[in-house]
């Protein structure tokens, strides 16, 4: 099920000089901060610069570590985040308790948010909206590897549950899926088809705000 990122609290100290320039007025878009290749490193950031974002839950599991006092358990939850307009993170992290695990994967995921290239990469399309990727990009996590190709309006998202739900958010309408790998493992296809995403555009420039 799909939900609204709620919006930073109004309270909201920034404890990071990127933080303190956003809260200032001094960055007003998740773009510039891409352009020069900024971390970061407080979720209240993206919250405050991209206020239509909504997340899904890809997976819930227990899982359990061996120790000298014996066998813990917890419950790792991985989240993707979007706002169906070309930005795209996903979260993976654990806690005792489904709903922590839950706002913890989430705050993951918008730390690491990144944008896509959209576009009409595709040969039997040219019609110029971005439906779909400008290029053919790849993904790998784990085993598994994505391979992500423009297709032409109306097509739709040819993928599994698990990639779409993430190609859905980021704002894809149309794209062909090609999965190597261990696909039914929900977690490493959601990573390896946000790792597709994320490396159809980068731009890393210097700044000197943060030196």
């Amino acid at each position: 099920m799909v939900s609204k990122v709620e919006p930073p609290p109004e309270d909201w100290e920034p404890k990071t000089k990127l933080g303190k320039l956003v809260k200032e007025g001094r960055i007003t878009s998740i773009y510039e901060i891409f352009q020069y290749g900024y971390v970061i490193k407080e979720p209240e950031i993206v919250k405050f610069l991209v206020p239509d974002l909504e997340y899904e839950v890809i997976e819930i599991r227990l899982v359990q570590k061996q120790t000298d006092s014996g066998e813990r358990s917890k419950f790792r939850a991985a989240v993707v985040v979007g706002n169906r307009a070309g930005l795209v993170g996903v979260g993976i992290d654990k806690d005792r308790q489904v709903p922590q695990a839950i706002q913890k994967a989430l705050n993951k995921a918008l730390l690491n948010i990144a944008p896509v290239k959209r576009g009409c990469g595709s040969w039997e399309c040219g019609c110029g909206a971005s439906h779909s990727i400008a290029t053919a990009s790849e993904g790998k996590w784990g085993s598994v590897k994505v391979f992500l190709k423009p297709a032409p309006r109306g097509l739709g998202i040819v993928a599994g549950d698990t990639a779409k739900k993430v190609i859905q958010l980021a704002g894809i309408q149309d794209v062909w899926v090609i999965a190597f790998g261990e696909t039914r493992t929900p977690l490493s296809f959601a990573m390896a088809t946000y790792d597709a995403l994320r490396n159809t555009y980068k731009i890393v420039l210097p700044d000197e705000r943060l030196e």
